[in-house]
């Protein structure tokens, strides 16, 4: 469908044909009527799938169209990260560029107090949209800055991965300030319980807009390495060391592992940077801009730019963990092999791993190709679902199913 057949208005459809935008995503095709009919709706579809457009062209249409008050805040559109808030700010310039009369305010932490009192000046003017972090709007909102009586649409964007990050309470607390008749909208990769539980709580009658989570783009050259938490720092040296390896995310589960992962790299005399929560928003703007430039080499990032955050030439993603599922894996490799391009992704799957892994390739259909390990680095785990633990430091010993029923009837025994 084309997006002239939507009942957009015609400054939105004038910028859509300036960024030479005609046709409609699935995920825009099927959420767009329904927004511009009032209706709440909660809409599950991973990243790259156009879900940004999905709500920003309907809503930025309605209030262009002059139904809402000027002095109010008339939309809220939530974000888990500052960085996600900047893209979505950033899409709403490209799709608001003929919208005069329509205002916006990014609201994020991690600014100078310059930016604060901008933040602060939007909210009590009453900026159309307020595009924000949930602490960020919540210290606002305890300094009284701002009225939410009167908005007219709530967007909650990545709203599991908010959940995730521990928002939940400061959602219901904003939520609960708005009217009851506000428009609330909420998008996600996922539909764990507590989000479910979370739009039982908001939501009035929802439509739900459900897209399957598609499997990787064939040209993403999928690889694992089997092996031991041990043996992977030196994974990483040999790929590194065979190669010249750039344009490069590593993907890690934690902070501590981030900048360890990046320590190891430095030694290295890697040309690498580090993006993670422990960071100013100073900090973080700078690495992703010389990342984003070409100026660094390799990003070892938490899963905070696994969605949202647009980089076309990316090489190889390296998750140096295995994410916790099948649509985590989606997200992270998806950031190679975009705009037309070859990518490869390669997964370092320890011993206790092997079971989510075995569960990711059951997604996808298929095995991915398993690399033999160094040979300095010894022999790697056998490839077998189970339960691995730690055992006298000699590795992890595996213990089939049926160990925990074991353990107990010992237990029993011993009593």
């Amino acid at each position: 469908m084309r997006f002239d057949e939507l009942y957009l208005n015609d400054n939105i459809l004038d910028a859509l044909d300036d960024m030479r935008f005609e046709t409609c995503t699935p995920i825009q095709e099927r959420c767009i009527p329904e927004i511009l009919d009032g209706r709440d709706l909660i809409g599950v579809a991973q990243t790259g799938t156009g879900k940004t457009a999905a709500y920003l062209l309907p809503i930025l249409s309605l209030i262009d169209d002059g139904y809402y008050p000027d002095d109010a805040i008339n939309c809220i559109i939530m974000s888990p990260t500052r960085e996600l808030a900047q893209q979505i700010d950033q899409a709403m310039q490209g799709f608001g560029y003929y919208l005069q009369d329509v205002s916006s305010v990014a609201v994020y932490g991690g600014n100078d107090g310059s930016r604060f009192d901008q933040e602060t000046r939007g909210l009590r003017l009453g900026a159309d949209v307020i595009i924000a972090t949930p602490g960020r709007l919540i210290s606002h909102i305890n300094m009284g800055h701002g009225d939410l009586s009167r908005v007219s649409f709530f967007v909650l964007d990545e709203a599991d991965r908010m959940l995730d990050m521990g928002f939940y309470d400061d959602i219901i607390k904003i939520a609960s300030q708005l009217p009851e008749n506000c428009q609330k909208i909420m998008f996600s990769a996922t539909m764990p319980t507590k989000f479910e539980q979370m739009a039982k709580k908001l939501m009035h009658d929802p439509v739900e807009v459900k897209l399957q989570v598609s499997r990787p783009a064939d040209k993403i050259r999928q690889q694992a390495y089997v092996c031991h938490e041990n043996q992977k720092a030196g994974i990483i040296r040999d790929l590194f060391q065979r190669d010249e390896l750039k344009r490069v995310i590593i993907f890690a589960g934690s902070k501590v592992k981030v900048k360890e992962v990046n320590r190891t790299l430095r030694q290295m005399h890697i040309n690498c940077g580090e993006m993670h929560s422990d960071l100013s928003q100073a900090e973080r703007d700078d690495i992703m801009y010389r990342f984003k430039s070409g100026q660094t080499d390799v990003l070892v990032a938490t899963d905070i730019v696994a969605r949202g955050i647009d980089i076309d030439d990316i090489s190889i993603v390296i998750n140096y963990d295995v994410p916790h599922d099948a649509e985590d894996y989606v997200h992270r490799v998806g950031r190679t092999a975009r705009a037309d391009r070859d990518g490869r992704a390669i997964t370092l799957v320890r011993g206790k791993e092997i079971g989510n892994f075995m569960d990711i390739e059951k997604f996808l259909g298929r095995e991915v190709e398993k690399l033999s390990l160094p040979e300095e680095l010894g022999e790697a785990p056998e490839y077998k679902r189970g339960l691995y633990r730690k055992s006298g430091g000699r590795g992890y010993k595996l213990f089939e199913k049926g160990a925990k029923k074991r353990k107990k009837v010992r237990k029993s025994k011993k009593k």
